[in-house]
């Protein structure tokens, strides 16, 4: 991963956009020597979205088998007869 001082970002932001673009590296930004934030390509950004929203949901499935909110096959069947 590519490491820049955020005073380099504010000097050569086309320099570093453009390595971005044609890398898809992601680019961590420092301030004072320390992790600030991370300058990442739209298309990466919009696949970590869609990657966490399947975590969340996939999530989400989990909790409610553990907390015993799911139904069988003849209850789900029941319950979707009544909205079609």
């Amino acid at each position: 991963m590519k490491v820049e001082l955020v005073t380099n970002l504010k000097r050569q932001a086309t320099r570093i956009l453009s390595d971005l673009h044609n890398t898809k590296e992601p680019v961590l930004i420092t301030e004072h020597g320390k992790p600030s934030a991370y300058l990442v390509d739209v298309e990466h950004y919009a696949f970590m979205q869609k990657r966490l929203e399947l975590l969340e949901a996939l999530a989400s499935g989990e909790r409610a088998i553990f907390e015993g909110q799911t139904s069988n096959q003849d209850q789900a069947k029941m319950r979707l007869g009544k909205w079609l």
